[in-house]
């Protein structure tokens, strides 16, 4: 993507996330988000598909490098070091949850919450359940995988948005420690080890 995509880009997310923190989702137009952005029709629709492409775009965007492979320091965390550490994933995670938490804000706070969420549970399910239960590991476990798999996932993203409502009060570190300590009783069950 050249130099000029990406600014337009840019200008798209923030549009629609200025107007997000102002309204509900479905009462957004495409009209509302271009003109905001001040670009084109058939620009936006070079970009996104739809505004539910746009939403989910948005949201890949936000996380991409804290689900990369590459892990990079960042200005308020370093996770660089910690790629195999589910402990230090969602710590990151929520890190980068609070660093954004003016784009958050307004994806959470009507129903594009809920569409927000199942696309973050994605990723929580390929980052953490990856890590917590490798792939050859899965057959050996005593519980159905995908049953762990929505038990776990779904308890994180519900932690998010309780956390949320609280106003991020609790730092990163203090609320991944309390998904460890209520998680490992089941990773414990199923012979998994976390610190």
């Amino acid at each position: 993507m050249d130099r000029r995509q990406q600014k337009t880009r840019t200008a798209i997310f923030e549009s629609f996330s200025g107007l997000l923190a102002e309204k509900r989702y479905n009462q957004i137009s495409v009209q509302e988000i271009i003109d905001r952005a001040n670009v084109g029709r058939s620009t936006f629709y070079a970009h996104f598909e739809t505004k539910d492409a746009l939403l989910h775009e948005l949201c890949t965007d936000l996380f991409a490098h804290v689900f990369s492979d590459h892990l990079m320091t960042e200005r308020t965390h370093d996770f660089s070091s910690a790629r195999d550490d589910p402990h230090a994933a969602i710590t990151h995670i929520l890190y980068h949850l609070r660093d954004n938490r003016k784009n958050m804000v307004g994806i959470m706070t009507c129903e594009s919450g809920e569409l927000f969420f199942s696309f973050f549970r994605q990723y929580v399910d390929d980052l953490l359940m990856d890590q917590m239960f490798p792939k050859e590991e899965r057959g050996k476990l005593e519980i159905p995988y995908e049953f762990l798999r929505n038990h776990i996932s779904g308890s994180f993203v519900h932690m998010i948005q309780w956390w949320m409502k609280r106003g991020l009060k609790e730092l990163p570190e203090e609320l991944s420690d309390y998904f460890m300590a209520v998680t490992r009783p089941v990773l414990g069950m199923q012979g998994r080890k976390y610190g």
